[in-house]
């Protein structure tokens, strides 16, 4: 078998191919998976939050969402 004229080139042209999109699919599409990404918190989870650490009290609490949820 004469191995001079090209005979695997096309297997070694996708095996390329292969690597490419395998170091793609690592580095750059992980931020396009679905839940992947951590999605931004809403006001209202983050008036939640604040609430829950002690940061405001009930009053002010029920003041905001009420204002937030008129939105």
């Amino acid at each position: 078998m004469d191995y001079n004229n090209n005979y695997y080139w096309g297997m070694g042209a996708i095996w390329w191919i292969v690597w490419i999109i395998f170091l793609v699919w690592i580095f750059v599409l992980p931020y396009d998976i679905p839940f992947q990404r951590k999605k931004k918190d809403s006001p209202l989870d983050i008036l939640q939050k604040r609430f829950a650490s002690g940061e405001i009290t009930n009053e002010e609490y029920q003041e905001k969402k009420r204002i937030l949820e008129k939105k």
